[in-house]
């Protein structure tokens, strides 16, 4: 190497000329210092100069020859298709580099500082400083710096300047020695010696109007037109007071108003009353008589059902006639039965208690012709089963078959193809000891951390390079497909396969590099992407291949991770489908092993996805779900076996427990029994001490155990025939059926076989065979059917006689009056819940809609076996207890125990929880105090709810559908964690002639009479607001790429004969033969699309460019770049369809995905009505977040119609709009505090919480409807205002919960939370959030809304009741047999209501 001084420069004078051979055998040439003027050139080197330097050189001096011309030309046209799109940009270009190479003052500018022995023996330049002006720089910089490289999606500036993001950068990557750029160093120094004048020219900018230098909106932001701001989604603003919305302001500020206003009069209304109490002791002091006034506040209110809770908040209450003559109504006076039966009747109640007692009188009479019947019906609708299939499709299963993006996907499908099967990998260094992991949000899905060490490494890089290879060559079982085989190929068959990694910038080869130069050649293949070309073509930018790399310094080299993307071709043929999967599922072995060995063999963790993963991840998890859902359901078969029949006790036997502890403290005496004498025996056989225990007999005989496990098969059944009738009719069973609905009815069927259960019990204590005789004066409360209620109570003050009551009543007779009784209130809460879930299949979402058919379907077959079938089995199973038949063995007959002590029969055998509910709770409940705090608690817990449901989120993390131990949920955390570039999105055109001008305007971009506001240039302009679109990449304009294809100045890309213009040459032609297609044209191309083609010469070019080759020559070419983005005509006459491809911002969340579906929406919608082109985007996910856009609506459309089915069907049965009114409303609240959960517990709302929400709103019915029915049936017909109709209702309520409340209880409540406290042990994060968190929350508020606040609404504003009109029960039978009519007993005024 030979160093020389810095020489002087001077105008006129030149540093450098002509070419003195190259640095190596197969370099460039290296220009020869020299030190003299510029000299005038030849015609041949003027006219070469004058074509590629442009009018400037058109004549003067210059100090370049022939060689360096031709050169610079080859050079420059390596950027023209890049940049000649932007004048401005492509003439600084050329002006920068022919002034640097020619201009007669180059020594003014240039200073060579150092020169070498090139490969001839000749002194050629090596290094040398160019002097450029920091304003020439920067315009030259800024003119080019958004100029975009549409067909990669990125801009000129990547490819061309190596990214840089200002001047100086610019021109370093422009300088710096590189085998793809320059051969010698050419440094920028920022000021210039004395003696050197910077290079100082005027560079053009893309905003000025002259031709030559005025560029398009999307190569220039200076000119493009502004859209209309618009809010980000995250800067919404709305209504807030504080931290709070306007909402929750108004909300709290209302509840804490009631509640002043409400603890105010109820302290008021407190020391009011104790004032007058203590007046009112002064007075009865002095008249002892007062103390007998029926109302009196210390009266025994005689004939109250509970009235020592109830008599301390009734002072003051005064008869309607405001004497002490017997008053006519409830409580007040005792009426004979028969009067007190027919006051006031609902005709309703009277035709389905007839019809009731009908079907059970039939089903009980002829049980085995009833099973026969309903068992054949059953069976013929199972028979549906042979055409039973699951649907897995997310597409079918999630979105509406007339769902907007679910006909968009089928447009691009059929126009473009599937969209590709990606297979991508993740590879980053094992992770480091002192790795942590970061708080995360409520779902508790485990992620990752950034904070890996490097990942690029020799070591690290030479083992991928192996795996890589390995990939390559795997071959599939049992047909041995490669890659090859499958893989998209943008070239054309026999093209190279998109496989985007870091080996791609190498070739594929580790041996083009060394442990030494490794590291260079990553720098800089990611600074300059378009001079590492991968063997198909498409420049790989670093954040396609890169992950985890350092935001401010761009240090590639401390990148975290490597991103891999296979691109396997998709097709709708189920052949070519079945080829691809196949090799991914070979893909999927292999990797899978690698993951395993990897961190051992090299220290690298694998995480990856392939295109079958996903579903057989989450097949994997349903089935490993399946198991913790059949333990749930055996945990509740086994509850409800053991636990139906206790509902009632007999105090005449001992329990299990006693029973063991007599035989404990017995046994001791066993062993000495012999030594002692019979007299010394007790003469209570229970005392006899026994080898083993004595247990009672109830266990063997009363146990239902047999019965419970058949109600239980009642529901297994009528699911199983709900599958079997709409698989008969094509309705496909989904994976949310399969898991939700046998939990849905078993918790409506479960309830009504309790509820059936418990009422034929208190028959059986009635009418049974040790029902009490007259003689046992046994007393009945005086209720408006006061023998209904006789086990209730046992006042020895008001009885009645009670010997026109028929003590025994056959088996089939008892089971009879409990279907008239308790049918009713299985129908109300049976059509309630199959009105509301029929109504669901209204909602277009398949998932949801085919979840509202089974769930109604299997409700109604549920009901229908239970009033029949089950009725039969109830008559059989009662038939074999008073046989003394064992349960589980009823051929086993128990001798009657002979009972030696006389036990008094007792009215009072409730069982535990009715005893605590008549004793405690619903005294407790009734009180006004208490009615009072309660309406305060759940409001505020209304208002909270209310406040929390504006938190909710939309989505579902697909995380959660996979098991805890997925290889996929690493996957996720990476792809989160490092990949650097959102999915691609597409818009898709179509409807618009491209043929004409007008259809081509609409669409370009890149010319001066584009519309403003064509696609193209909207596209751009929404990139510029990246919060508001989500659009992050320059956009891929096919028409634009295309028209400039046709440029004549790009002599390598479309091309024609000289001879015969109607044929193209080929990549092999000889350049000589050909020339530009559109050279000599009249009007010449230009930019302002004057002599572009139109019309069938349009179409011809269109079809050649889109099978022209991609490749360094001409890179806008059409094949590998847009081959599938035109769909063409049958005949290739015209474009049917075309897409702009860009990408968005890396989504990370769900609501980022929602967001950016939304925005390409709007985009797209705005595109349609600017330029009148029917305009749809598209993107791989859109499908799936369709749902999105409509479920808040679904939503409100699906509870809404429910509710309102909620309030006509329990209006119509209960008699009572305002009663209706009340349980709908209670309903409402309970679905409501359920949503509020969500949005505290991290529940998001998608298409599994709504169908928990449907699902909510049935069970909120089916903890309400018994209650209020209840409520109902137990009325005297006090009108609302009378003075004792507070009273009255508290009776009615109290009666009530003692009635249906431990049914409810044991029915529902009990049953499903021991289910759910089985289900919580999942580790399937789908089930734990969206099954138990939910369940759990619904059975709670349930039960709190059913069994506290309904009573507490119902005491307080409850609708009249109706009697049951069965005081007098044989008479009830005989009418019912009879069909016999009567008209109510007209009842005075006083104590009588019509509702």
């Amino acid at each position: 190497m030979n160093s020389r001084p810095s020489t002087r420069a001077g105008e006129g004078r030149c540093v450098m000329r002509g070419s003195c051979g190259s640095k190596g055998i197969f370099g460039k040439p290296l220009p020869c210092p020299v030190e003299g003027p510029a000299i005038e050139p030849e015609d041949g080197l003027r006219s070469l100069l004058e074509s590629v330097c442009g009018q400037e050189f058109a004549d003067g001096d210059v100090c370049c020859n022939q060689d360096q011309v031709e050169v610079l030309r080859d050079n420059l046209n390596r950027a023209e298709p890049l940049i000649s799109s932007c004048p401005a940009c492509r003439n600084n270009f050329r002006s920068f580099f022919c002034h640097f190479t020619c201009s007669p003052n180059q020594a003014s500018f240039v200073n060579i500082t150092s020169t070498q022995t090139t490969s001839t023996g000749q002194t050629g330049v090596k290094s040398l400083d160019f002097f450029v002006s920091e304003e020439h720089g920067r315009g030259f910089f800024d003119s080019c710096k958004k100029v975009q490289a549409g067909s990669t999606n990125a801009y000129a500036m990547d490819l061309i300047g190596g990214g840089a993001t200002n001047y100086s950068a610019f021109l370093k990557y422009l300088g710096d020695e590189k085998d793809l750029g320059s051969p010698f160093q050419i440094d920028f120094p920022e000021s210039a010696p004395a003696g050197m004048n910077p290079y100082d020219a005027h560079p053009r900018n893309c905003a000025d109007n002259d031709l030559l230098s005025r560029c398009t909106c999307i190569d220039c932001p200076q000119v493009c037109s502004t859209l209309p701001p618009l809010p980000s989604p995250n800067d919404i603003v709305t209504c807030h007071v504080g931290a709070l919305s306007c909402l929750s302001f108004v909300l709290v500020l209302a509840y804490a108003l009631c509640a002043f206003a409400f603890l105010s009069g109820y302290g008021l209304t407190t020391a009011l009353r104790v004032r007058k109490e203590r007046k009112y002791e002064r007075l009865v002091l002095s008249n002892e008589s007062t103390s007998d006034t029926p109302l009196s506040p210390r009266s025994h209110a005689r004939g109250l059902v509970g009235a020592s809770s109830l008599a301390h908040y009734i002072d003051g209450e005064q008869s309607s006639s405001g004497t002490s003559e017997p008053h006519n109504g409830r409580g007040i006076s005792l009426l004979d039965p028969i009067d007190s039966v027919q006051p006031r009747q609902y005709r309703l109640n009277a035709v389905l208690r007839r019809a009731f007692y009908r079907l059970g009188l039939f089903a009980a009479t002829s049980p085995w012709l009833t099973l026969a019947v309903v068992f054949t019906v059953v069976g013929l609708l199972n028979v549906g089963w042979k055409d039973f299939s699951v649907e897995t499709d997310p597409v079918r299963l999630w979105v509406a078959p007339d769902s907007e993006s679910k006909i968009q996907k089928e447009y691009f499908d059929k126009n473009f193809g599937p969209f590709y099967r990606p297979q991508q990998i993740f590879v980053t260094s094992t992770t480091p000891v002192d790795e942590q992991t970061l708080p995360n949000n409520s779902l508790t899905i485990p992620t990752v951390t950034a904070g890996k060490t490097p990942v690029l490494s020799w070591e690290h890089l030479k083992y991928w390079f192996e795996v890589e290879s390995d990939i390559r060559s795997l071959r599939s079982d049992p047909h041995g497909y490669r890659l090859t085989d499958v893989c998209f190929k943008p070239s054309g068959p026999r093209g190279a396969c998109v496989f985007q990694s870091i080996s791609a910038w190498f070739d594929n080869d580790i041996d083009n590099t060394t442990p030494d130069t490794w590291a260079e050649r990553v720098e800089a293949c990611a600074s300059a992407p378009a001079e590492c070309l991968p063997d198909f073509q498409q420049p790989l930018p670093p954040k396609y291949i890169l992950g985890g790399i350092p935001d401010m310094d761009h240090k590639y080299l401390n990148a975290e991770a490597l991103v891999v993307n296979i691109i396997v071709s998709d097709s709708l043929d189920v052949e070519v489908q079945e080829k691809a999967m196949e090799w991914e599922r070979a893909l999927r072995a292999y990797l899978s092993n690698l993951q395993e060995r990897a961190p051992r063999e090299a220290g690298l963790d694998i995480a990856f996805s392939t295109g079958v993963s996903l579903e057989e991840e989450i097949n994997k998890s349903t089935n490993m779900d399946v198991r913790i859902v059949v333990l749930s359901y055996v945990a509740m078969f086994i509850y409800v076996s053991l636990t139906l029949g206790n509902g009632l006790q007999s105090q005449e036997e001992e329990g299990v427990v006693s029973s063991l502890y007599r035989w404990a403290s017995n046994l001791p005496r066993f062993i000495t029994h012999a030594h002692l004498s019979s007299s010394a025996l007790s003469i209570d056989s229970r005392n006899t001490p026994r080898l083993l225990p004595r247990l009672p007999r109830k266990l063997f005989v009363g146990s239902k155990f047999m019965l419970g496990l058949f109600g239980i098969a009642l529901v297994i059944l009528s699911v199983a025939s709900s599958v079997g009738f709409f698989s008969a009719v094509g309705v496909k069973i989904t994976l949310i059926i399969a898991e939700v609905i046998p939990f849905l009815v078993l918790a409506v069927g479960v309830d009504n076989v309790f509820i059936l259960v418990h009422e034929l019990d208190r028959q059986n204590l009635l009418h049974g065979p040790n029902a009490s005789t007259p003689e046992q004066n046994i007393a009945f409360p005086t209720l408006s059917s006061p023998i209904r209620r006789s086990q209730f109570e046992s006042s020895h003050e008001e009885s009645i006689d009670a010997a026109s009551v028929p003590l025994y009543l056959s088996p089939e007779e008892r089971v009879a009056r409990t279907l008239a009784k308790m049918g009713p209130s299985i129908l109300l809460s049976t059509v309630t819940e199959f009105v509301a879930f029929a109504l669901g299949a209204l909602v277009p979402m398949p998932a949801v809609r085919n979840f509202a058919l089974y769930a109604a379907g299997s409700v109604f077959l549920n009901a229908l076996l239970q009033v029949t079938v089950f009725i039969s089995a109830l008559t059989l199973d009662l038939r074999r207890t008073e046989a003394s038949r064992m349960d589980c063995f009823p051929c086993i007959i128990l001798p009657s125990r002979i009972q030696l002590l006389e036990v008094p029969a007792s009215g009072s055998s409730l069982g535990i929880l009715a005893r605590l509910i008549r004793k405690y709770y619903a005294p407790f409940l009734l009180k006004p105090a208490v009615k009072g705090a309660i309406l305060l608690v759940f409001g505020g817990l209304f208002i909270m709810s209310v406040i929390s449901i504006q938190h909710i989120e939309l989505g579902l993390d697909q995380r959660l559908a996979l098991p805890s131990d997925s290889y996929l949920v690493s996957y996720f955390n990476d792809m989160d964690a490092y990949l650097d570039i959102g999915p691609p999105v597409y818009f898709v055109t179509h409807d618009v002639d491209v043929t004409q001008r007008q259809g081509q305007r609409s669409l370009c971009g890149r010319f001066t009479t584009c519309d403003d506001f064509s696609v193209a240039n909207t596209l751009e302009a929404e990139r510029k607001r990246p919060e508001v679109s989500f659009i992050s990449q320059p956009t891929a304009s096919w028409i634009d790429d295309f028209l400039t294809w046709l440029n004549p100045t790009l002599d390598d890309c479309c091309r024609v004969r000289k001879r015969d213009p109607s044929v193209f040459c080929g990549p092999r032609d000889n350049p000589r033969l050909c020339q530009a297609c559109m050279a000599g044209k009249t009007p010449a191309w230009n930019i302002t699309m004057e002599g572009l083609p139109e019309g069938p010469e349009f179409m011809r070019y269109l079809k050649q460019w889109l099978i022209s080759p991609t490749n360094e020559d001409c890179p806008i070419a059409g094949q590998a770049s847009f081959g599938t983005a035109l769909s063409l005509g049958p005949e290739g006459e015209d474009v049917v369809a075309s897409h702009f491809r860009t990408f968005t911002d890396p989504l990370k969340t769900q609501a980022d995905f929602i967001q950016a579906f939304e925005a390409a929406h709007r985009i797209a919608d705005d595109l349609s009505e600017r330029t009148g082109t029917s305009v749809f985007p598209y993107s791989l996910f859109f499908v799936f977040f369709d749902q999105y856009a409509h479920i808040v609506s679904i939503t409100q459309e699906v509870l809404g119609l429910g509710l309102a089915s909620v309030l006509v069907v329990t209006a119509v049965l209960l008699g009572s709009w305002r009663t209706g009114t009340i349980v709908t409303a209670v309903v409402a609240l309970t679905v409501i505090d359920v949503m509020g959960v969500m949005g505290i517990w991290g529940i998001s709302l998608n298409a599994i919480s709504l169908v928990n929400l449907v699902i909510s709103l049935g069970i909120a019915v089916e903890f309400c409807a018994h209650v209020a029915r209840a409520f109902m049936t137990s009325g005297s017909g006090l009108p609302v205002d009378h003075p004792a109709g507070q009273k009255e209702r508290d009776e009615r309520m109290w009666t009530a919960l003692v009635d249906v409340g431990p049914s409810v209880l044991s029915g529902i409540t009990f049953t499903k939370l021991i289910g759910m406290s089985v289900l919580a042990l999942t580790r399937s994060k789908l089930l734990e959030i969206y099954y138990f968190r939910m369940w759990f929350t619904l059975i709670i508020t349930g039960a709190l809304h059913g069994l506290v606040l309904l009573p507490v609404i119902l005491s307080v504003a409850g609708g009249p009741g109706f009697p049951l009109q069965e005081a007098d029960e044989e008479w009830m039978s005989n009418a019912i047999r009879n069909d016999y009519e009567y008209t109510p007993f007209l009842a005075d005024d006083n104590s009588m209501h019509s509702d």
